[in-house]
């Protein structure tokens, strides 16, 4: 089964949607932070079942799309789901083929994404 792997700073929101997620059937990885989560794509482990990324807009130590951009050089096959509150974020995405929501995130929308997302790989 492809996994998740969601990527917040924030405990609350990482425990959240992992819960969400693996309620609804999905294998689920975390990570707290946008370092960890690179050096989690540098294993092929991870990386072989990985199905997509989801990851919040802003996180200390990574800037929105330049993290993007890192982690399409990192796992470029891999569709990435962007969560953010900001709504003029949106547009900063739109040039690097991601799905964008907006938060508050209703767990039923993240769900079809990543289900959508996932039954397109398999």
């Amino acid at each position: 089964m492809a996994q998740v792997l969601i990527i917040d700073d924030d405990p609350a929101q990482l425990h959240v949607r992992q819960a969400v997620l693996r309620e609804a059937g999905f294998s689920v990885c975390t990570s707290g932070d946008a370092q960890a989560a690179l050096d989690l794509l540098r294993d092929p482990a991870i990386t072989e079942t990985l199905g997509v990324i989801v990851t919040d807009h802003v996180m200390p130590g990574a800037s929105g799309s330049v993290f993007v951009k890192e982690l399409r050089r990192a796992s470029p096959q891999v569709p990435v789901i962007v969560i953010s509150g900001l709504a003029e974020a949106e547009e900063e995405y739109s040039a690097l083929n991601v799905s964008f929501l907006h938060k508050p995130c209703q767990p039923e929308e993240l769900i079809r994404q990543v289900r959508a997302f996932l039954e397109k790989d398999s």
